[in-house]
């Protein structure tokens, strides 16, 4: 999963990543944002846009945050994944 979308998006959901995804990989779930692990082509787009700081590469998520990597990935796995966010 090249970029990971953490805890700061939480209730936030602010879209601006969305807008410039260029393979729209972005989803929307009941509670935050969700990068789609096998649609992400990490050009890194999506990381300065965030407002609240939520995105990160994999490999830099903070010690604390790390649980969100599988969150993003579990998520897309489960009976409801999350669907495309209204622009």
């Amino acid at each position: 999963m090249p970029y990971v979308i953490t805890e700061a998006c939480i209730g936030v959901k602010d879209r601006a990543c969305v807008d410039v995804c260029p393979v729209d990989c972005i989803y929307e779930g009941e509670d935050q944002l969700y990068i789609h692990p096998d649609e992400c082509i990490d050009c890194g787009a999506c990381e300065p846009e965030c407002p609240v700081t939520a995105i990160f590469p994999e490999e830099d998520v903070p010690v604390q945050l790390k649980s969100y990597v599988d969150k993003n990935r579990q998520v897309f796995q489960g009976p409801t994944p999350p669907g495309r966010p209204n622009r």
